[in-house]
């Protein structure tokens, strides 16, 4: 969920009625310019179950920009696509030292792709396709950036971000989103909350493609275990009823002397046979 608003107090009540129904809590940029460092501390202090990103798009000195902010609770911070590489470095190295995560936000980078391959060299956690307001205000998407970064097959989460909303959340996940973000779907809803909980429960559940080749060779697997259940208690149950019927074939008859009275045969007692368990449906 990105916070966008300069109120300070307007983003705090805001975040309550959220918290509950995403994994993060974005501070946007013009955000934490606007309130500072007070307000991760306060949020961290609130909401300490949600993950914390700031969004500092870092453009220079990276390790002693972003430093303060991990260390007050930040999760993630953003580093701008289009920075040195010496900075961009420079965030992953501080993102490391406190066990946290770097994410280098693609924005306005001309090759997206050669940035891309670059940074997930130096270690980059996590790569924002982000369109931004502007773009986005020109018609422009982030599907064709996703595409391609997906497709590197890289190794790194991918957060993406630019005009998300429910009718569009799927869509976004199937391409290959790990990380879903969404700003004014949620805070320009009439129920934030309610508009929070429909976006997390198609990010988490929902069905896709990629979700059901997941669990394929599970899927597989319990098939083969059930025909070979199946055959076997099939076989077992054949070998029984071998077993027991030379037992019924060994009373012979007894012949009774010529002189004798005869006597009625009593009923011949069958054999007991094993109850053959029941096949596996």
């Amino acid at each position: 969920m990105a916070l966008d608003s300069l109120d300070f107090d307007a983003t705090v009540a805001l975040a309550t009625k959220v918290a509950p129904h995403v994994d993060i809590l974005e501070i946007g940029t013009p955000c934490i310019k606007h309130n500072g460092i007070k307000l991760l501390e306060t949020l961290r202090a609130k909401f300490p179950k949600n993950k914390i990103l700031v969004d500092l798009k870092t453009m220079d000195a990276g390790f002693y920009e972003a430093e303060p902010f991990y260390k007050a609770g930040a999760d993630i911070c953003t580093v701008l696509g289009t920075a040195d590489l010496g900075t961009i470095k420079g965030v992953i190295d501080v993102a490391n030292k406190y066990g946290k995560k770097a994410q280098v936000d693609l924005i306005n980078v001309a090759d997206k792709k050669t940035r891309t391959q670059e940074v997930a060299k130096l270690g980059a956690h996590i790569i924002g396709v982000h369109t931004g307001l502007d773009q986005q205000a020109a018609g422009q998407t982030p599907f064709n950036d996703l595409a391609m970064v997906a497709g590197l097959d890289l190794g790194v989460d991918i957060s993406v971000a630019g005009g998300v909303k429910a009718a569009t959340t799927q869509q976004v996940k199937d391409a290959g989103a790990t990380i879903i973000v969404a700003g004014a779907a949620i805070y320009g809803a009439a129920d934030p909350a309610a508009a929070a909980a429909e976006i997390s429960a198609i990010a988490h559940g929902g069905s896709s493609a990629g979700g059901a080749k997941k669990f394929l060779p599970w899927i597989i697997g319990a098939i083969i275990l059930v025909v070979l259940f199946t055959v076997l208690t099939g076989k077992k149950a054949e070998e029984t009823s071998e077993e027991v019927a030379p037992a019924a074939e060994t009373s012979a008859p007894v012949e009774a002397p010529a002189d004798a009275a005869p006597v009625e045969a009593a009923p011949a007692e069958a054999a007991p046979t094993e109850e053959a368990p029941a096949a596996a449906q």
